[in-house]
């Protein structure tokens, strides 16, 4: 019971992080319809810039305990604004009104594009920032919260208290996040943008800068939950290849389109990835993750929180 006990609540608190990364993703592939293989490697480097305005700027002194906070809050509009600049001079090229005169919709395009970016951060952080892992430290990350004792002096529960902070974080911004595209007019600027781009522009929208927007929204929120990973995981520059692929799986098994769906695909994944610790190998934690998205997946193919629509 306490190692189940134990895993789950690791699941949760993994899986707050991977929503929040499946989230900058969904913002990007719901609403442009763009394949981004950068997108693990806008993350990783968010970890970076976090990395060295925790160091650079000195808060890892008297502010060690809030310090990688504050670097993440000042990271967030570099790399928004680092978004922003790789869709005007790039993305841009092969997505909106330009995509008309493109083969296959402008896809095939994005694909090569995307995964030249993702080349080029990977290759540029290995000359840049070398091959050597790095963190940024905490004494948060070292120290937990315990629950208990349980059902008398049987059962406790620990929670690392970075993680724990990260997790907080994470929904906080989750729920900006949904307040934002719900409830203001850029969110339904990007809502209409991303169901019917052509209405969108009758409409006086402008759909080339609301999806250069989203763009960079994505890339900020998923460099954030980079930075709240980098308090607890080492990284290097090929950091983003290792979750590339779950932030995917994330964004599909939630739905398409479900900014909501996919922090909850997200967390799934972590669960799925923790609980299956307890009866199989660590190495094969991954297996299990995609077994479980295939299963979803062919039972349910518009993911947990998607919906069935036509397009015309």
């Amino acid at each position: 019971m306490e190692a189940f006990l134990q895993a789950l609540v690791a699941g949760l608190l993994v899986g707050a992080l991977y929503g929040l990364m499946c989230v900058g993703l969904a913002i990007i592939f719901g609403i442009m319809r763009v394949i981004n293989f950068a997108q693990g490697d806008f993350m990783m480097l968010g970890m970076y810039v976090t990395y060295y305005l925790f160091v650079l700027v000195g808060m890892q002194g008297a502010m060690g305990t809030v310090g990688p906070y504050i670097a993440i809050v000042l990271a967030a509009p570099i790399m928004f604004a680092v978004g922003w600049l790789v869709h005007y001079f790039l993305i841009s090229r092969v997505t909106g009104k330009r995509t008309a005169t493109l083969d296959g919709g402008g896809h095939y395009a994005q694909l090569i594009l995307t995964l030249g970016i993702a080349l080029v951060l990977q290759n540029g952080a290995m000359m840049i920032f070398g091959p050597q892992l790095q963190s940024v430290r905490t004494p948060l990350s070292s120290s937990a919260w315990e629950i208990g004792p349980l059902w008398g002096d049987a059962v406790s529960i620990f929670i690392n208290k970075g993680r724990g902070v990260a997790t907080l974080i994470s929904v906080v911004v989750i729920l900006l996040l949904a307040a934002l595209i719900q409830r203001t007019r850029l969110g339904k600027a990007l809502r209409a943008a991303a169901d019917n781009p052509v209405a969108s522009t009758y409409m006086g929208i402008d759909v080339n800068s609301a999806y250069r927007i989203a763009f960079a929204l994505g890339t900020c929120v998923t460099a954030v939950a980079g930075g709240l990973l980098s308090t607890n995981y080492p990284f290097h520059p090929f950091t983003g290849l290792e979750f590339v692929i779950i932030m995917y799986a994330g964004v599909v098994l939630g739905g398409i389109g479900s900014i909501l769906g996919a922090f909850w695909g997200g967390m799934i994944i972590g669960l799925v990835q923790q609980l299956s610790s307890l009866v199989l190998p660590t190495q094969l934690q991954n297996a299990a993750i995609f077994v479980f998205f295939l299963l979803i997946v062919t039972l349910r193919p518009q993911g947990l929180f998607g919906r069935v629509s036509e397009r015309t």
